[in-house]
């Protein structure tokens, strides 16, 4: 994917006042520029492009560090989510924004150094809390780092700091930004995994995995500290021998001493969702389980699937090293015990030891 997936770019009346605005149009020096009002389109839940070949510059008006919108109901790991833009360029099937967000296009919040400021504001106000902060939950980190080169704003500004780590999670190999850095403390580069199956079927212009997991282990060999997320695992025909052979390429490309965590996460979505799915991408077979409302009120596969799901892929991560920082994302004390033998219990259990394996790493 290069620059030239971006076909438009619109600017809300007043982006260009912002230095990280004329930046992102020099790196796309020769395409169309329009100017729109603040607000304008919405797309709704059954949009069929959503605006992937469009960038929009604007600047946000709400708060750019919020706690990830976990539920009570579940074990949630206590992240932090930097937002500095929603919508992705990739289109995987499954992707919870597809009925998430009401407004089209790839929007980047250009206010960047007013957002940041107070975001390190908060930080350094805390300095004995660890911040577990990422850019991921709304978009791909690392999808247009080519054209807003945010990797090399962010990393100086987050190393230097004691108390974080920021964690950049991707499908694709865009980390020339991040090697061109002389920034390497307190950032965590994770890539997004998945059998091969579905990351042929249902992951839409993302990069194949070995090509992912080549680009890890290139970020590996420079010096970065690396995380893996197996989200969402999704049952398919064949999928226990499938998921092997992924971590077939993780033995093969990464060294697993230098893994921080590894999450896994069953698919889980918005009743919502499933007619987007339909609609959009009538070929996927993500929606082909059994499912049942959590007390979440979101769809999930039924319990059993799960903890079958959660321990064939925790006995066999183990098998390849025994300290991978494995945890479950968003499930129930009593899944916990199933399947990883233990549980944090609740949330604040959950954080306590990802925070650990953050001072383990960076000190």
């Amino acid at each position: 994917m290069s620059k030239g997936f971006i076909k438009k770019v619109t600017m809300e009346e007043g982006a260009l006042q912002y230095d990280f605005s004329r930046k992102i149009l020099k790196n796309l020096r020769g395409t169309p520029v329009t100017e729109r009002q603040p607000g304008g389109e919405k797309t709704g839940p059954n949009d069929s492009t959503m605006g992937k070949d469009i960038l929009h510059l604007l600047p946000y008006k709400g708060e750019f560090l919020k706690p990830c919108p976990g539920t009570t109901d579940y074990i949630c790991c206590g992240y932090q989510i930097l937002n500095l833009g929603t919508n992705c360029p990739l289109d995987c099937t499954y992707c919870i924004l597809q009925s998430y967000i009401n407004q089209p296009n790839l929007r980047v919040f250009v206010n960047l150094d007013v957002g940041l400021k107070q975001v390190f504001q908060q930080i350094d106000k805390q300095p004995d809390k660890i911040f577990r902060i990422g850019t991921g939950e709304f978009t791909d980190s690392l999808a247009m780092d080519p054209i807003t080169r945010l990797s090399e704003h962010l990393l100086p500004l987050f190393s230097r700091r004691r108390n974080v780590a920021l964690e950049l999670k991707t499908k694709t190999t865009r980390v020339e930004g991040l090697l061109a850095s002389k920034y390497r403390d307190r950032v965590v580069l994770s890539w997004s995994l998945n059998s091969p199956y579905i990351a042929r079927h249902e992951e839409k212009m993302a990069e194949n995995l070995d090509k992912r997991l080549k680009a890890a282990r290139r970020c590996q060999s420079e010096g970065f500290i690396l995380g893996f997320h197996f989200d969402p695992l999704i049952h398919h025909p064949g999928w226990k021998d499938e998921y092997l052979k992924t971590l077939d390429l993780m033995d093969k490309y990464i060294d697993p001493k230098g893994v921080i965590w590894i999450s896994l996460g069953s698919i889980r979505f918005m009743p919502g969702l499933k007619p987007i799915i339909r609609k959009r991408h009538p070929n996927s077979r993500v929606l082909d389980g059994e499912f049942v409302t959590g007390l979440d009120g979101k769809m999930r596969y039924f319990k059993p699937i799960r903890i079958d799901q959660f321990g064939h892929l925790r006995e066999n991560l183990e098998k390849w090293h025994s300290s991978l920082g494995l945890y479950l994302c968003m499930e129930s004390d009593d899944v916990w015990e199933s399947t990883m033998g233990w549980s944090p219990g609740e949330t604040a259990g959950l954080s306590r030891y990802l925070d650990k394996r953050v001072v383990e790493f960076f000190g």
